[in-house]
């Protein structure tokens, strides 16, 4: 009888490395790791407690998601996108995102309401605390979890991918606290859900991406190196 032990520990494998990515997408998301910042393996697998080639699976994962780039005999970095992929990272949204509001208007039930609203009290509370980094995780869960009404897989996990770019840019070029999107701005995208006004929604999304884009200063500025060790710390 074959022992199912290797089966348990190849499971445990992948869930440690599922948990070390997620670690790691948290921390550029909320931009603990800024744009740019080197990501040394051996101080990765010494923080995480993995091997070298764990850590080097968690980091392709993540540059296939284009978080991460990756480069042959420099290693992996955060992705810092130029002001010329940062304007087409929003463009991209604006588009896909204002065609599916029919959909996400056609859908919307009172739950999601109030589970929006629910992501705004959070976000509006963080703002209040200066808590930038979960300022930065409602303002991208509030956009995600509105398009998911929509119930169209596809393209939630294109905004969700390119909502976590976002996040990218503006931590490379948003002023010292922009924390994510303008939560007054949230709560008029969400007067206007509960009204089922697609044309007024319309407008006020394309206006809220505009606002984004037109405070980014696109300048280089330059970011100390993180403590890996002391970031990921249990």
């Amino acid at each position: 009888m074959l022992s199912a032990s290797p089966y348990r520990e190849n499971a445990e494998g992948h869930e440690k490395e599922h948990k070390i990515r997620e670690a790691l997408m948290k921390a550029i998301v909320e931009h603990q790791l800024p744009p740019g910042s080197k990501l040394p393996e051996e101080a990765l697998a010494e923080a995480f407690g993995i091997s070298r080639t764990g850590i080097r699976k968690v980091l392709t994962r993540l540059a296939t998601v284009q978080m991460v780039n990756m480069t042959p005999k420099r290693g992996a970095f955060v992705a810092s996108p130029d002001e010329q992929e940062s304007r087409h990272i929003f463009r991209t949204r604006s588009l896909v995102e204002l065609a599916n509001l029919q959909d996400v208007t056609n859908r919307v039930q009172p739950v999601d309401i109030r589970d929006l609203s629910g992501i705004l009290t959070q976000e509006h509370e963080a703002h209040h605390q200066r808590d930038a980094a979960a300022a930065i995780r409602y303002s991208a869960m509030f956009h995600i979890r509105l398009h998911a009404v929509a119930a169209n897989p596809v393209v939630s996990d294109i905004i969700t991918n390119l909502t976590l770019r976002s996040s990218l840019v503006i931590a490379a070029w948003g002023s010292q606290w922009q924390q994510g999107c303008r939560d007054s701005e949230h709560h008029q995208l969400l007067d206007a859900l509960q009204q089922k006004n697609v044309p007024l929604l319309s407008s006020l999304l394309q206006q809220h991406f505009d606002n984004i884009v037109g405070s980014l200063n696109f300048s280089s500025h330059k970011t100390p190196p993180p403590d890996f060790r002391k970031l990921f710390s249990a």
